[in-house]
């Protein structure tokens, strides 16, 4: 019913930049709030970011500062502009958006595939 579609990812030297988009399509829905997760190799998937559809957001420590997580509610597009990137920012980036089903009135959690993030040092 709902489809995450990510994209932006790639290889940035430590101290660059990369801009995460992700696009939500369907139909039959409404999105609540939208995350932004990370998985490096090893280690737990951990929230990178969050925000509200009235615009809230919400910052890991080691993003604060860093990351901007922002949204486009015409087209249900989250952003995750990455600045000073470092090597420990290496992860594979997940979309996660709280979707409200029209019929029922139901949340789920749904995710993206994910995208990877590589910065060299």
């Amino acid at each position: 019913q709902v489809q995450l579609v990510e994209s932006g990812g790639g290889l940035v030297q430590a101290g660059g930049s990369l801009r995460l988009s992700c696009a939500a399509s369907g139909s039959g829905f409404s999105i609540d709030a939208m995350d932004w997760y990370r998985q490096a190799p090893g280690k737990q998937r951990e929230l990178v970011a969050s925000i509200t559809s009235s615009g809230t957001t919400n910052y890991a420590d080691s993003a604060r500062g860093r990351f901007t997580i922002s949204r486009d509610n015409a087209d249900n597009t989250l952003y995750l502009q990455m600045n000073s990137l470092k090597p420990e920012d290496t992860a594979v980036y997940y979309c996660s958006s709280v979707v409200r089903l029209n019929v029922g009135r139901s949340t789920y959690r749904y995710w993206g595939q994910g995208t990877q993030v590589t910065v060299s040092s």
